[in-house]
């Protein structure tokens, strides 16, 4: 008799192997390879299921939409991520690295709405009750209506649903929650699978508004398997070096509102507070201009930010001299060093150069080029850019300036804050704008003087 043939399949991608693997060999996906069992490559005829009364399929305009109509949490820079606030039955699901402060976001949350007089679930997988009182105290989180259980069960979680009632359910994590139809411990593939699909089924049926906590991976993306994201209706990740104070909130999923805004938030001692308007977050501004710094303005999401751009530029014996960034690609940099060397005539082949950004933000965004090249500039020929000088756009290895994206909100948001003079793609070359950044606002007598001892 032959012996049966075993086959293994990936319930992630369905890759199927006929020995197991502890990785799937084409999702990369740890521990999604089960044993496919002796069903695998059966066709069953599935026969069609008698539809009646509301279930049947009706003209989407008569769809009610007076239900998915959004809630606000209270927190405004958090509803400006979601579109306006919650809708009711939506899943939200929330990452971000360990300590970047996801938990005290969600309290404060949770705490919002039950001061709205919502009765709010709050169940944490990965703390006491007692732990979540201090916290809550600290933060003054304490309202009547939040509801503090500390289940790791699936079951139980929905029991205490069901005696509760709550208007909005927060999971704290989804990673730690574990369900006894699903192998394996929390954590596994399979069992967020299954957890996730059973709380949107609940929050579906109910029209309960639910919050899901998410864990990330090493590289930044969110612990379990993919189909995660695809079940929830809105993806927010929550970014922040923990070296400084200020948060975002981004959303990189959303049914229901835009991806590309952008919710700003400060860690204090009291919790989290929002940042309505982070213009002076980003910007080191004396009474007298100093050489080596130039303010940029950059587009988080949709809203415009200034930010300070500082450079230092010292001579050096090494061989090689230090080409040091923060907040900013070392790659751009080099290539606006290699620009200013052959198009300005800067010879900085023996000068160490530093260059770093106010506050800790990351520019990413081509537009922050000549601001970053202005300041290097600066630093060099040791003069200062005016207060009132502001400088974006994208420079290309010829020396020209070439025009960025939301130029007109980037221009409207500098003339709001007293920025009188702008150097963007108007300036043509790079030469041209660093001469204009490097005159304006000085005496001319001063100038003359600069020429005559060059």
């Amino acid at each position: 008799m032959a012996k049966p043939v075993s086959s293994f399949r990936c319930t992630e991608c369905g890759w199927t192997t006929p020995k197991w693997a502890g990785r799937c060999g084409e999702c990369q996906q740890w521990g999604t390879v089960v044993d496919a069992g002796q069903g695998v490559g059966i066709i069953r005829n599935l026969r069609a299921t008698q539809v009646s009364g509301d279930g049947i399929a009706r003209p989407i305009t008569d769809a009610q939409t007076d239900a998915a109509a959004h809630w606000p949490t209270g927190i405004n820079e958090f509803d400006r991520v979601l579109g306006g606030g919650i809708v009711p039955g939506s899943v939200i699901l929330l990452s971000g690295e360990p300590g970047v402060g996801k938990s005290t976001l969600l309290l404060e949350v949770a705490s919002k709405a039950a001061a709205a007089k919502s009765r709010v679930l709050y169940v944490s997988a990965e703390e006491s009750v007692n732990q979540v009182r201090l916290r809550a105290e600290r933060t003054f989180a304490l309202e009547p209506e939040l509801y503090i259980a500390a289940e790791t069960d699936l079951g139980t979680i929905l029991g205490q649903i069901d005696a509760v009632k709550p208007d909005l359910l927060i999971v704290d994590s989804v990673q730690t929650v574990s369900s006894a139809l699903s192998d394996g411990s929390a954590g596994m593939p399979s069992q967020v699978r299954e957890v996730a699909s059973t709380l949107i089924r609940v929050a579906k049926d109910r029209d309960l508004p639910v919050l899901l906590v998410g864990h990330v991976t090493k590289d930044g993306s969110i612990a379990g398997p993919r189909v995660l994201e695809h079940l929830v209706d809105v993806v927010c990740q929550f970014e922040g070096d923990r070296q400084t104070s200020l948060r975002f909130v981004r959303a990189l999923k959303n049914r229901f509102g835009p991806t590309d805004e952008v919710g700003c938030f400060e860690m204090t001692g009291d919790g989290i507070a929002e940042v309505p308007d982070p213009s002076g977050l980003f910007l080191s501004r004396g009474s007298e201009p100093v050489y080596g710094t130039c303010v940029t303005v950059a587009m988080e999401g949709r809203r415009a930010m200034p930010v300070e751009v500082q450079a230092l530029v010292t001579k050096t014996s090494a061989p090689n001299p230090r080409r040091v960034t923060s907040g900013i690609d070392p790659s751009r940099v080099a290539m606006l060093l290699a620009v200013l060397q052959e198009r300005v005539k800067m010879d900085l082949s023996a000068m160490d150069v530093y260059v770093s950004t106010v506050g800790g933000i990351r520019l990413t965004e081509p537009a922050a080029d000549l601001a970053i090249a202005l300041a290097i500039a600066s630093a060099m020929t040791n003069l200062p850019i005016a207060h009132d000088v502001v400088a974006f756009g994208e420079i290309s290895l010829a020396g020209e300036i070439r025009a960025t994206s939301a130029a007109k909100q980037r221009s409207n948001e500098a003339k709001r804050l007293g920025f009188s003079n702008q150097v963007d793609a108007a300036s043509g070359s790079i030469q041209a704008a660093v001469a204009f950044a490097l005159t304006t606002g000085r005496d001319p007598r001063d100038i003359e003087l600069d020429e005559a001892f060059r």
